[in-house]
């Protein structure tokens, strides 16, 4: 590794395979760490950095959004993928005109998304014009006139659609929503459309809020920890430091994934000696391996099982003062769940009779039990049900609104979370349009916009024909790449707001535009002087990011100052909202939150106490449920699950170690023995040798879709090497995003309509078969 970007890209002929490990973090994590942030920083660049990471007077990590402990920072508060996530952010590499004029689009869109990730910083407003090959340098003012005037000859304002990644911040987030309804249009997706939407939906109906109800402090105090569909080590490494704090108190902690994930099996903290010299602590009492799909019929036999310990000693296990004071439904889930056949729950979920048993008696057992849950739940057609079963099972025992008790839905990207609760979403309620439009004298529009799914289908179809990003990478976070690409190349204008290459910039409409930002490390200045923002964390607490590092280009502007600044030329000076105020005085801008979200009044004194505040939450706090019935709902779902066809395997798409979301630090997945590549697939050793290959082809995949209109969709990717690992029978996985073409647009999640990405049937070929 060195500061110079590679100038060579990925040869996966030189991919190799080892054994898995049984632990994740300890000495290796810390090296990898250090090595990372000196090839991309330096060493003073780093020191600078990674001692203010997470800290209170620093900048929030631009990786997961996983809670800091309340009143305690370590004085190293951050992961390997944290710091690897600030190495590339605060990279000394840098992309300027001069590359671009060196490399054709074309020439980058034959790169990988690795290669175009390591390049570094983009330090200057860049613009493709229709027919050119190469982006070229473009002035701010022109960029946001070009803009402006592509907006303004649209047919409607719903011709345009306004994505928004979680890296973006409050302030920013709140003043893009605004222009975005000042414009006229709800058309707001963001990358919650593709993770937790389905939690949100979930939990909206039945406890009437889309967020968890637990804190840090609620994990440490629980009496069991259901871990479901995540994988902590790689992706929300720190949580792994909460759990092992659980253990101590004497929590027993159940693992539910298809895949023995590292970091639920042993945690070896590198900041405790028992980390870097001794065993490390093993988290998982129990490792449930669950089949993909499977999760909905465990919830529901579990459940089962919980009446039938309530009916031998009646009145201890169904909390009846819970559930008559607070529930609505229950009657109805009673009778459906007794009905639940349990041959057909150990079938779909591949578990034994006796770990449902034991698991069932950990429930009843429990004082305070805590269900988290990430993608794997998340991103099935029967996801929203899941969750709904998951909350059914904690609602029998009373366990919400009380400590150490309750949901928690792990949010990924940092501050996906606070840009939901900032108005990030294509159907806010009428309260907060409302508020929004007293505050600043707008008239926003009602009428329910574009979530991703549907953005890409508008513009593919020739409704939509702007798009603009926010952060993110649209093209490799979304599913059905051929679909999604096309789609972009239909819209006559692409503007992507940055801080690094990326596969959008390669796939634009007819104009494109990149516009450079500030990342959570930059120093930020304007008028009034040097500005901070918010965030809020995956458990509802909002505190302050302060960047310190010198912008790596003087032609780097923030998120909020590119809204005000397009805003500005969009509008001219009569529009009502004080786009140049907002923009010189962040705190104008929270003092605006104050007024129209609820939970933030005197956010501008709040937020500046020294671990932020936590927002409001009606069930953790009073056992309040703002439902339609008042109270909290059971749910009755019919099961379903995903059987496996014969001859093909169930895949899910999941990252590497090596990664957060579509960004790639490298390529070594240590965890799971995976090195110099990403084109593989996880089988289990049996179904490898079933399906007439062995360890180390290389084969293609092609999944199988059956559309509405009867229909049997293919989709294919190229020459990933087979390796046999512990999975589930029937059950695969692979990196995304170089999966993700193979998963159809058009097979979502019901209610969230959050694409299927764990749940995709495929069959495996010969590498190189036409």
């Amino acid at each position: 590794m060195t500061r110079r970007a590679p100038v060579d890209d990925i040869d996966e002929s030189t991919l190799e395979v080892a054994a898995a490990k049984d632990h994740a973090a300890g000495v290796p994590a810390v090296l990898v760490s250090l090595q990372r942030a000196y090839a991309q920083m330096g060493a003073v660049r780093t020191l600078s950095t990674l001692t203010r990471l997470n800290q209170r007077h620093g900048f929030d990590c631009p990786g997961c959004a996983w809670p800091e402990t309340p009143g305690h920072r370590k004085p190293a508060e951050f992961c390997e993928n944290g710091a690897k996530a600030v190495a590339e952010e605060a990279t000394l590499r840098t992309v300027t005109p001069e590359f671009f004029a060196q490399h054709s689009v074309d020439d980058l869109a034959g790169r990988t998304d690795y290669w175009l990730g390591q390049q570094g910083r983009i330090t200057h407003p860049m613009v493709l014009r229709p027919g050119g090959s190469h982006y070229e340098p473009i002035s701010w003012d022109a960029a946001f006139e070009l803009i402006a005037d592509e907006l303004r000859t649209l047919p409607s304002p719903d011709d345009a659609v306004f994505y928004t990644s979680g890296r973006t911040s409050n302030e920013a987030a709140f003043l893009y929503q605004l222009l975005i309804r000042s414009y006229g249009t709800n058309n707001m997706p963001d990358c919650s459309n593709m993770c937790h939407e389905s939690s949100g939906s979930a939990l909206i109906d039945a406890i009437g809020i889309g967020k968890g109800s637990v804190s840090v402090p609620d994990l440490e105090q629980a009496d069991l920890i259901l871990v479901a569909g995540q994988n902590p080590g790689t992706n929300h490494p720190r949580m792994l430091s909460t759990l092992e704090k659980a253990k101590n108190n004497g929590a027993k902690i159940i693992a539910i994934n298809p895949l023995p994930e590292a970091g639920l099996r042993r945690f070896k903290d590198p900041q405790k000696i028992h980390g870097v010299l001794g065993h490390g602590v093993d988290i998982a009492d129990e490792f449930l391996q669950i089949r993909l799909g499977g999760d909905m019929a465990l919830f529901q036999g579990l459940g089962r099982l919980l009446f039938e310990a309530d009916d031998a000693a009646p009145g201890t296990v169904v909390d009846r003062a819970f559930v008559d004071r607070y529930c609505a439904g229950f009657d109805d889930y009673e009778r459906h769940i007794r009905a639940v056949d349990l041959d057909e729950v150990l079938e779909a979920t591949g578990l034994t009779e006796q770990q449902l048993r034991a698991t069932a008696a950990d429930l009843v057992a429990s004082r305070g039990t805590v269900i988290c849950w990430a993608m794997g739940l998340t991103q099935h057609t029967h996801a929203v049900a899941t969750i709904a079963e998951a909350v059914n099972v904690l609602l029998v025992r009373g366990m919400i609104g009380k400590p150490g008790a309750g949901v928690c839905p792990v949010r990924g990207h940092s501050n996906v979370q606070g840009d939901r609760t900032m108005g990030i979403w294509e159907k806010m309620p009428e309260w907060f349009l409302a508020a929004l439009d007293t505050e600043f004298g707008i008239t926003s529009p009602r009428r329910h916009g574009y979530d991703t799914v549907d953005a890409i289908r508008a513009m593919r179809d020739g409704r939509a024909s702007f798009f603009m990003a926010m952060g993110g990478n649209f093209v490799s976070a979304t599913p059905d790449t051929a679909a999604t690409e096309a789609a972009l190349r239909n819209c006559a204008f692409t503007v992507q707001v940055s801080t690094k290459l990326n596969r959008s910039h390669v796939v634009h409409g007819r104009t494109a535009l990149i516009l450079p930002t500030l990342g959570r490390t930059d120093l930020d200045v304007q008028a009034s002087g040097k500005q901070m923002v918010s965030v809020e964390d995956s458990m509802s607490m909002v505190h302050l990011s302060r960047g310190r590092l010198h912008p790596v280009s003087e032609h780097l502007r923030s998120e909020v100052a590119i809204v005000c600044g397009l805003a500005r030329e969009l509008f001219g000076p009569e529009h009502p909202v004080r786009w140049n105020a907002f923009e010189g005085n962040y705190d104008l801008i929270r003092d605006s939150i104050a007024r129209v979200v609820p939970g933030c009044e005197d956010y501008n004194t709040r937020v500046r106490r020294p671990d932020g505040f936590q927002l409001p939450h009606p069930p953790r706090d009073a056992r309040e449920f703002t439902t339609h019935t008042g109270k909290a709902n059971f749910a009755v779902n019919p099961l379903e699950w995903v059987p496996t066809p014969p001859g093909r395997v169930i895949l899910q798409t999941l990252r590497s170690h090596d990664q957060y979301n579509t960004t790639i630090y490298g390529l070594d997945d240590r965890y799971r023995g995976v090195s110099n590549g990403r084109k593989v697939i996880f089988l289990h050793p049996e179904d490898v040798v079933e399906l007439g290959f062995a360890d180390g082809d290389l084969v293609d995949l092609v999944s199988e879709w059956t559309a509405p209109d009867g229909t049997v969709e293919e989709r294919r990717v190229h020459g990933f090497r087979i390796v046999p690992y512990s999975t589930p029978r029937g059950n695969a996985a692979a990196y995304y995003p170089e999966t993700n073409p193979l998963v159809p647009l058009d097979h979502v999640a019901a209610k969230s309509n959050t694409p299927v990405s764990k749940a995709i049937t495929v069959r495996l070929e010969k590498a190189g078969r036409a």
